[in-house]
């Protein structure tokens, strides 16, 4: 169990020498922000990045994990408080105009991991200046935008256990809040998140002779828009699920009927109950209406990330060292998006915090021209510390 910290009004307190620390490195994690947009690595090919991040990290023994992924231990030994920072950037084609732009065709950093991770090296270097701080393990996670998910995979590795992590924290930037707020939001915060595939098949031929044939492409129609009545009809109105497709995809000529058809789409729910429902029911709905227009169905699920819960006392006690930071606590901020920290939370007491970066503008994460101002790596490495402080506080 971590020491539990004693904060008050003394001036040589924990947390004020760690705000001055952090404070003192922020100039050189905003350079460090800039040199990682730069040059973004996708899922899975992290290497560079991460070794970027560790030249740049205090702290030893460093821990592969994930393929591509390392924790790295900042302090002595005993009990520890990990904070994550994700490591890849998206397919992407940059738009933003800045010097310091992605010099790598159709890469970017376009929701935010560049500012995550010269935050956390902000704080991991604080916290290695100041004297009596609790251990801190970086957790440089890759993977978070793509299956198989870096974070599955780190909370099941063994190094958790050989660091005696007792939390984990994160906090990811989020435009739908004005900069200056960050929502610790006690509870269901992100939904679970699922991929579905619905083939549908049935007898192709000459579309002159639909009398002939038994046409996948009208089937499949039919089911999405029953599709539509699942969440609508089936779900609990006072409960919450999505249920949407995206994609569609059928034949090669206008006048063939092809012998398949087949959409694809997302499940996201905010309890495990109601996820399970709409499974039952798509594969359900999808089957009766096929077989309806004389084709059959099938439904391929890929369960993705679990409803991601936060900590009730992290969220208060994080609230309170926002707070004595200087940043607002937002209202509740509750989402249907999702974000593997959740695999992680389900395993550690665990906190994700939401930083705002709105600028009043309509630019949206996972957009060629989302860019965080360099005033994000203050903030978000200011959250980080509050919730290094209020896992480090608690007994």
């Amino acid at each position: 169990m971590i020491e539990p910290l004693a904060f008050g009004s003394a001036v040589d307190s924990v947390e004020v020498r760690l705000r001055a620390a952090l404070e003192r490195r922020l100039p050189t994690a905003t350079e460090l922000r800039r040199r990682l947009h730069a040059l973004p690595d996708l899922s899975g090919e992290e290497g560079p990045t991460r070794d970027l991040i560790l030249a740049e990290l205090p702290g030893r023994p460093v821990d592969a994990v994930a393929g591509t992924g390392a924790l790295v231990r900042v302090g002595g030994p005993g009990p520890a408080v990990a904070v994550r920072a994700e490591l890849d950037a998206l397919a992407v084609t940059e738009r933003t105009g800045v010097d310091w732009a992605s010099r790598r065709p159709g890469r970017m950093h376009a929701c935010g991991h560049d500012v995550h991770l010269a935050a956390l090296v902000a704080l991991c270097h604080a916290v290695g200046d100041t004297p009596g701080a609790p251990p801190l393990v970086a957790m440089l996670q890759p993977r978070e935008e793509t299956y198989p998910s870096g974070a599955h995979d780190i909370a099941r590795s063994p190094s958790l256990a050989e660091h005696q992590i007792t939390a984990i924290i994160g906090a990811h930037v989020q435009p739908t809040l004005p900069r200056g707020e960050v929502a610790a939001t006690p509870g269901t915060v992100n939904a679970a998140a699922d991929e579905f595939t619905v083939v549908v098949r049935g007898r192709g031929g000459h579309a002159a002779y639909p009398h002939l044939t038994s046409d996948p492409v009208l089937a499949l129609a039919h089911v999405v828009v029953a599709l539509q009545r699942v969440v609508s009809r089936d779900v609990d109105p006072t409960s919450s699920a999505v249920l949407g497709v995206s994609t569609l995809t059928a034949g090669s000529a206008p006048n063939v009927v092809p012998d398949e058809a087949t959409a694809g789409g997302t499940v996201r729910a905010l309890s495990e109950r109601i996820r399970d429902q709409v499974h039952a029911r798509l594969e359900e709905v999808a089957d009766l209406v096929a077989r309806a227009h004389g084709c059959e169905a099938k439904v391929s699920i890929t369960r993705g990330e679990p409803v991601l819960y936060n900590d009730s006392g992290l969220a208060a006690r994080a609230g309170a060292h926002l707070t004595h930071l200087g940043l607002t606590l937002s209202r509740p901020l509750l989402s249907f998006g999702a974000d593997d920290f959740s695999y992680l939370s389900a395993v550690l007491p665990g906190l994700m915090m939401f930083v705002g970066v709105g600028d009043g503008t309509d630019v949206r994460m996972h957009s060629a021209g989302f860019l965080p101002g360099d005033d994000a790596v203050r903030d978000v490495a200011l959250t980080m510390l509050a919730g290094y402080l209020a896992a480090a506080e608690k007994v």
